[in-house]
């Protein structure tokens, strides 16, 4: 066998390893028989008379799995052929089938895809991890170039990328902190992982693919990949002022009886923002006690009903995004913790000005150099205000919004920005 060398080891290394084969018996799936058997007659009850070959592609496996749980349910008399299509057998719930079908459906209403087992989750999520892909400059000087930052800041996004670790973003408001959150999580986006569709623990689902959050690569699988798992961009998951501490943990539906994977679980391999830190319903303290030891050791206690607690993987980036000074809301115990910590400032005249062209390109329209000296200096001398890097979209909104009321084309003069300057500022005495 072929050695691999150092250089082709270390790029190799870099790459998100596929989930296994794609099973081609039960027992193979890692998972038990009867979860498998009650899901397949949880889809002939609610999809209709089915042929193996959608049985098989509705539950995400192979085609000789799906034969294999044909025959287990039709010897259990749950289901009938009804006729064949080539050498495909069309297959219809039987009324014992109905009703035993109605009976799992009365303890959980999952069905679709199969579920993977916990281990190989655990497995997955750990071999794919975010801190063993290598952030470059050419990387965040891509994902940035909607914004205007200065290298150095650039440095210490791309700084705090590679850490895999926490990072704090604060500064007043208006600065960028969310988009910057966000074009953080577009860095790690570029690589793809797997994310299964759901995971069982003990007869339990766990759902764990979102189509809200997840994006599907491109080159979504291929060959003999598992189906179960779904090839997608790193995922970014925000929550903000909605967080409670209950909301960290499995949600369990109580109508369709099974869990919903928590933000942390649907962010692993990702990122995860927190959006205006210390605003939450749940206390700072609370939230960074709830997660001594998923930011030190990388992994995550969540509790099932009953109060069987299970360890996942906690690998993801967490950026927490702030307009208070961390020392008012972090204990320095957890400013350890936060090894890295941006503060996004003011922007500079060169910065606003640079910003406020690009937004009025994107809506057609042209400023005067002079015009925009003039604008800068209303806002910090009549308006008492820095240069934040949301005013120039929101003060062109507001000309497009007056243009728009007119029934006329907008048009950046002077008397249209004192207009929106005055609207939009809320004047001191």
């Amino acid at each position: 066998m072929d050695r691999l060398t150092n250089a082709e080891f270390s790029s190799e290394a870099q790459l998100s390893p596929a989930p296994e084969r794609r099973p081609h018996s039960m027992a193979e799936t890692g998972v038990r028989e009867a979860v498998l058997e009650d899901i397949a007659l949880k889809n002939l009850y609610l999809g209709g008379p089915l042929s193996v070959v959608d049985l098989a592609r509705q539950m995400r496996l192979a085609y000789d799995v799906a034969d294999q749980l044909f025959s287990r349910l039709r010897g259990k008399l749950f289901c009938e052929v009804t006729g064949m299509h080539g050498n495909i057998p069309q297959i219809a719930i039987t009324s014992t089938g109905r009703s035993r079908a109605l009976e799992l459906l009365m303890q959980s209403q999952y069905a679709g895809a199969a579920p993977i087992s916990l281990e190989s989750y655990v497995e997955q999520v750990r071999g794919q991890a975010g801190r063993k892909t290598d952030v470059r400059q050419a990387d965040v000087e891509s994902a940035f170039s909607h914004m205007v930052f200065d290298r150095e800041t650039l440095a210490q996004f791309g700084t705090a990328l590679n850490s895999g670790r926490a990072v704090f973003l604060y500064g007043p408001p208006g600065v960028g902190k969310t988009a910057t959150a966000e074009a953080m999580g577009s860095v790690l986006a570029a690589d793809a992982v797997w994310i299964p569709y759901a995971v069982e623990v003990d007869g339990q689902i766990i759902a764990v693919y979102d189509p809200v959050i997840h994006q599907p690569a491109a080159d979504e699988g291929a060959g003999d990949c598992d189906e179960r798992w779904v090839r997608c961009r790193r995922p970014t998951v925000m929550v903000g002022g909605e967080l409670t501490i209950e909301m960290l943990d499995l949600q369990f539906n109580p109508i369709a009886h099974y869990y919903d994977g928590p933000p942390q679980m649907k962010a692993n391999n990702g990122v995860l923002v927190i959006d205006d830190f210390g605003r939450q319903r749940v206390q700072p303290e609370d939230l960074l006690n709830r997660w001594v030891v998923p930011l030190d050791r990388r992994i995550e206690f969540l509790t099932m009903v009953g109060g069987r607690k299970i360890e996942i993987p906690f690998e993801l980036l967490v950026v927490f995004a702030s307009n208070r000074d961390p020392a008012t809301v972090l204990d320095p115990a957890f400013l350890r913790r936060i090894q890295t910590k941006i503060k996004l400032s003011a922007a500079s005249d060169q910065q606003f000005s640079a910003i406020f062209r690009r937004v009025a390109t994107e809506q057609g329209l042209e400023i005067d150099g002079e015009l925009l000296k003039d604008l800068i200096a209303i806002i910090r001398q009549s308006m008492h205000q820095d240069l934040r890097a949301c005013y120039p979209r929101d003060l062109v909104n507001q000309v497009c919004w007056a243009a728009r009321y007119e029934g006329r084309q907008p048009i950046l003069d002077r008397g249209a920005l004192l207009r929106a300057v005055r609207t939009y500022f809320v004047e001191t005495t």
